[in-house]
């Protein structure tokens, strides 16, 4: 049975209330012009900030872990702003049935294009930096794209973003399927990038890396799929700079089958680090990035085998 399957009914019926109500406002949001839909978002993180009290509580309190040498206003002038981008970034995913060649020319600038490969099996990395999606969308009018879903509790809810992603000629692959690890194989065999997001604590294979001088556990996965079939990896990231969004790739990490996961999974978190300390009112604070997950800690060992801790 899978997850979603066992669903508590007052879940399963959020879900379904989340979906209808994404779906109309997904089709308002998108007869609006950019600027319209951007100032729509800009007032509902506005709200978020004032509403979400929890979320604002925890998002200050991670931000004082990272930044301790801050003051106190600027920790809360960065989690407002941060509110804010979230708000404007959601309408922006709600508005990308739009985008196209043109959309992109106008509203996206390029860093690194040169280092994309097309036609050449890749592994990309990002974070829940800037708007990842914008970004994903981006990268795809240039190389096919497949991307590594964690699927959410509400299925609609996935099924919705997949189909968001199917209309940019983007491939998704549900994490935790069974046919998973076969289809991201092939993927990379054929020729497309594969892309992961590995800045939160996830149900995944983990290992605890530096972040923000404290270890934090990362997916290992993205980084020993890499290992194993010797293809590079690269560092993509979305930034908001204005009203334009900045993608920037990052120059691929040649990748052998000699080569150590776990420090190549600490070398693309510090690269991550880097890129939230350029705009860290563009990364999601109220992320628990420290949670113990013991069932999914990887111990490596003195052999170099690995166990669960």
């Amino acid at each position: 049975m899978k997850r979603h399957d066992r669903l508590p009914a007052h879940r399963a019926r959020r879900g379904r209330i989340l979906h209808r109500g994404l779906r109309v406002f997904s089709a308002v949001i998108r007869r609006l012009p950019l600027g319209a839909a951007r100032g729509i978002g800009l007032f509902l993180g506005h709200l978020g900030w004032h509403v979400l009290r929890h979320h604002r509580r925890r998002a200050l309190t991670n931000i004082a872990a990272a930044f301790p040498d801050w003051t106190p206003r600027r920790r809360r002038d960065t989690i407002r702003k941060m509110f804010h981008h979230l708000g404007i970034t959601l309408t922006e995913v709600l508005w990308l049935p739009n985008f196209d060649a043109e959309t992109c020319a106008r509203t996206t600038t390029f860093e690194g294009l040169e280092h994309l490969r097309p036609g050449e099996g890749v592994i990309g990395i990002t974070g829940h930096c800037g708007n990842w999606e914008w970004t994903a969308h981006a990268i795809a009018l240039h190389t096919h794209l497949t991307v590594l879903h964690r699927g959410r509790d509400e299925p609609k809810i996935n099924l919705f973003i997949a189909d968001l992603r199917a209309n940019a000629g983007i491939t998704t692959i549900v994490r935790g399927s069974t046919a998973a690890g076969r289809e991201m194989i092939r993927a990379l065999r054929h020729g497309s990038m594969l892309a992961f997001l590995i800045d939160q604590n996830i149900r995944a294979e983990s290992v605890k890396v530096p972040f923000f001088g404290r270890p934090a556990l990362t997916p290992i996965g993205p980084a020993r799929l890499a290992v194993r079939m010797g293809v590079p990896i690269t560092c993509i990231f979305g930034e908001r700079r204005g009203n334009k969004l900045h993608v920037r790739i990052m120059e691929p990490i040649a990748v052998s089958t000699d080569d150590d996961p776990v420090a190549l999974t600490a070398r693309l978190t510090a690269d991550i680090e880097a890129q939230i300390r350029r705009v860290p009112e563009q990364w999601v604070w109220m992320h628990d990035r420290y949670r113990e997950r013991p069932k999914w800690e990887v111990v490596i060992e003195s052999d170099g085998e690995t166990a669960k801790a």
